[in-house]
Order: C-alpha cells, then sequence, then structure tokens
C-alpha cells in the first residue's frame, strides 16, 4: 500500500488556519456536549452544525482547490487528523467537493476514513458519496476493492460494501449488491443488519420487484431489522 501525501505543494498550515479560527468564531460550546452525546462519541465538538459549516466550506473549496490528487489527499487529511468532529465533517465535505479525484485512485484515502472513522455519521458519508461515486465513474478497479471490503474483519468497510450503491438506482449492480447483502446475512452487528434492510430498501425504489424476490429467497437469513 502505498503513503498517502507524503509531500504536498499545497501549505496545509494555511488550511487549518482558515478553517480552525472560523470553526472557533461560529461555535456554541452550550451546543457541543450534545451534539457528542447525541454521536455517543467522547471526540470533542466546537458545537458548529451544518449551517454553520457550510460556508467554512465553500471558502475553503475556493481558496484551497487541489492541483493534483496528491494535494487533495493531502488537504483532506490535514482537515482529518484534527481533533475536533466539525473538522473532520469538513475533510469529508472537502473530499466531495473535487469530482475529478473521486475515483479509483482515492480508493486508499477513503479506506483510512472508513477505518479511522468507525462510526456510522462519517462512514454513510464516505460510502455512498466517495466510494460510492468512485464506484459509479469507474466501476472496474473500484469494484475490485470494494468486494475486497465483502468479507473484511473491518465491519465498517463490510458496511460500506453494502450501501455504497445507494445513489445508483438503475445503474445499480446488482450482482455487487446481491454478493454484499448475502455474504453479511448471518452477521448479528446492527450496523450491518440495518445496511442491509437500507440498500434493500432504497434498490425497491427502482427495481421492486428483484427486491421482492431477494427478499424472498432469503428470507430464513435476513433479520427482523433487515427485513422490516
Amino acid at each position: 500500500m502505498r503513503p498517502l501525501a507524503t509531500v504536498s505543494r499545497m501549505d496545509d498550515r494555511s488550511l487549518v488556519a482558515a478553517v480552525q479560527p472560523r470553526l472557533q468564531e461560529v461555535a456554541d460550546p452550550a451546543k457541543a456536549g450534545s451534539m457528542a452525546a447525541y454521536m455517543k462519541t467522547e471526540m470533542p465538538f466546537y458545537g458548529v452544525q451544518k449551517a454553520g459549516r457550510t460556508a467554512i466550506l465553500r471558502q475553503i473549496r475556493s481558496d484551497f482547490a487541489p492541483d493534483d490528487l496528491q494535494e487533495y489527499e493531502a488537504a483532506v487529511l490535514a482537515l482529518w487528523d484534527l481533533p475536533h468532529r466539525e473538522e473532520k465533517y469538513l475533510a469529508i465535505g472537502y473530499a466531495r467537493s473535487f469530482e475529478t479525484f473521486i475515483s479509483s485512485d482515492s480508493l486508499e484515502l477513503y479506506e483510512q476514513l472508513i477505518i479511522e472513522g468507525a462510526w456510522w455519521d462519517f462512514v454513510d458519508e464516505i460510502a455512498s458519496h466517495l466510494v460510492g461515486r468512485a464506484l459509479f465513474k469507474d466501476r472496474g478497479p473500484t469494484e475490485v476493492e470494494v468486494r475486497s471490503w465483502i468479507t473484511s474483519d473491518k465491519m465498517w468497510l463490510r458496511r460500506t460494501s453494502i450501501i455504497s450503491q445507494l445513489r445508483h438506482k438503475a445503474d445499480t449492480d446488482t450482482g455487487l449488491l446481491d454478493d454484499a447483502c448475502t455474504a453479511n446475512l448471518a452477521d448479528p452487528e446492527f450496523f450491518i443488519r440495518k445496511a442491509i434492510g437500507w440498500a434493500l430498501r432504497e434498490y425497491a425504489k427502482t427495481n421492486p420487484d428483484w427486491v421482492r424476490s431477494y427478499v424472498a429467497a432469503h428470507r430464513d437469513g435476513l433479520s427482523p431489522l433487515s427485513h422490516r
């Protein structure tokens, strides 16, 4: 596995310097505790909700646009490595902002974020908007990697393999969806069972017959949570 973004021409210190004071400026410390409690995390919050982060993301997207993949990865990681959850949300938002670099070439970066993030608020965004987008655009090499996650010992990678096609609608690869769901039917983990139900429900909006057939074929194996 190659090292990510070991050298960059972008001044990541300037990026961090642009983000942290803005977050502090709009922070509401009274909300920080409840936000952390809702996410069941000990990671600190500034107390900046999504609306407050949007303007900051718009600024850094304009002022710190990457010239190449190396700068893209370095900027994402510079934000991701900061201690507050809002900074990591901005890292994901920044990563989503540059369509050119959302491809199989960025999968190692996205895998790192999934493994380190290891919670639904990070992983679901990465799975559907980054991994899923790379899969849609660059299916061949991306599918190879996503398939390797189906039986990973990392639960959040398995969840990603299941929900990565949430936004694909008629372009959903039913073979991949079937394989990802079926391989994980017996997993007792809540987040896996929920992912299977979510993925099937979303695809049912496009192809209800396929989903009915899948559910009928696997009725005995689907958990009540997934079936519901």
